[in-house]
């Protein structure tokens, strides 16, 4: 190929923003495309609206080489990628995806695409969510028979997305094989792991698969932290010890599950599948009830502290994002629990080093809550809360440790 496809991408965050700014330090014409006009605006002037290690600089050369431009409108491109987030429906019962911004995206770029086009979704997608772009750019007037047509899902790791949406595996899944060849090709372009074929529903399912068998496990190790707790054991020193069988990996328990993939993907197959998805189904119900167990034990600790005070307990809270070293907050399991601890006759601060405020939160720096608490939670195992020194104070100061910190 002569001459490199120009692309338009479609939401402009967590994984939309690094992509754009990868495929033009690639030497890809890149334009992005997003609602949030404050976003779309610091995007232009070099500035991401995200943390991620290593996104500014590269964003920084992409704006700068002129590469790379973004707005609120769809401009007519070679490739569209689709990359806005696939929240749960409002409503009682097993949480179903919305694929409003999806149908959204898709219906915005059908005016613009023509014959020879790729059109690729890489939103995290319940199965069928593939053809369902199909079938609405060709409501929208676009032959589809004409262009190409696949699901990639992204498979990467917060704090580390710079490299791992370079160096991972892809999967590509067309609706037809000619789809998936043309679109592997595109990938091939750029991704130096190995790209891999298959159809549209597997590639959806497999994306779905990944995250829920972490899921699984992770729901194995949170139990097992109830079950410890409860019999007077060190859940780390558990752990660790049955790790050293040379057959055995129990993943560390946490405050819970966050984030946008492991504790949103399980529930897509489980809304499909509600009879058959028994285990994936306990396991997402095991991490959901982790957070409240944990504000039962702070809660706890904090009425014992109250009575010998005669004062109602100062909380703080060490991390509120979902995982270590990051700003996203997206379903957190810390966040919750400290919300929650905030219905509760206690005055509450949190500390969170990757993020400035917090709405409704009083966020002040890790050394305020060890000097002002009287009884402090460590809810991410974030590195600041790691080193050395700060784990010793924590330890002197009998700090709760929900995430391995002291480990």
């Amino acid at each position: 190929m002569s001459k490199k496809r120009s692309i338009c991408i479609i939401g402009l965050g967590y994984i939309g923003l690094p992509t754009a700014a990868i495929l033009a330090a690639r030497g890809y014409e890149v334009h992005g495309v997003d609602v949030k006009q404050e976003a779309v605006k610091k995007i232009n002037n070099g500035e991401a609206h995200i943390f991620e290690p290593g996104l500014d600089a590269c964003l920084k050369a992409a704006i700068e080489s002129g590469l790379l431009s973004a707005s609120t409108e769809i401009v007519p491109c070679d490739v569209y990628m689709i990359c806005v987030p696939t929240p749960f429906k409002g409503g009682d019962g097993i949480p179903e995806p919305d694929l409003g911004y999806i149908e959204a995206a898709t219906k915005s770029i059908a005016p613009y695409v023509k014959a020879g086009d790729l059109v690729i979704l890489e939103s995290t997608s319940p199965v069928g969510a593939t053809e369902l772009v199909e079938q609405l750019l060709s409501e929208g007037g676009v032959a589809t028979s004409e262009i190409s047509i696949a699901y990639c899902p992204e498979r990467v790791l917060p704090g580390n997305i710079m490299t791992e949406l370079i160096e991972n595996d892809r999967i590509v899944g067309g609706i037809n094989q000619s789809s998936t060849d043309a679109i592997v090709e595109f990938y091939e372009g750029f991704v130096s792991g190995s790209v891999v074929p298959t159809s549209a529903r597997t590639a959806e399912m497999c994306k779905l698969t990944e995250n829920s068998f972490r899921d699984v496990n992770i729901a194995f190790a949170n139990e097992l932290s109830v079950i410890c707790e409860r019999e007077g054991i060190d859940v780390w020193e558990l752990i660790g010890l049955a790790n050293r069988h040379p057959r055995v990996n129990v993943l560390s328990p946490g405050t819970g599950v966050g984030g946008h993939c492991i504790a949103v993907d399980p529930w897509f197959i489980v809304s499909r599948n509600p009879e058959d998805a028994k285990l994936i189904k306990t396991a997402r119900d095991v991490n959901d009830e982790k957070p409240e167990l944990v504000v039962q034990k702070i809660a706890s600790v904090a009425k014992e502290k109250s009575k010998v005070l005669g004062r109602p307990a100062r909380i703080g809270c060490l991390g509120l994002a979902f995982k270590p070293d990051i700003d996203d907050l997206r379903e957190s399991p810390a966040l919750q629990v400290t919300r929650r601890l905030m219905k509760l006759d206690y005055e509450v601060v949190a500390a969170e080093p990757n993020v400035e405020a917090v709405e409704g939160i009083n966020l002040v720096d890790a050394n305020t809550v060890l000097s002002t608490a009287d009884v402090i939670a460590v809810l991410v195992a974030h590195k600041q809360f790691k080193s050395e020194p700060m784990k010793r104070k924590l330890q002197a100061l009998a700090g709760l440790d929900f995430c391995g910190a002291f480990v």
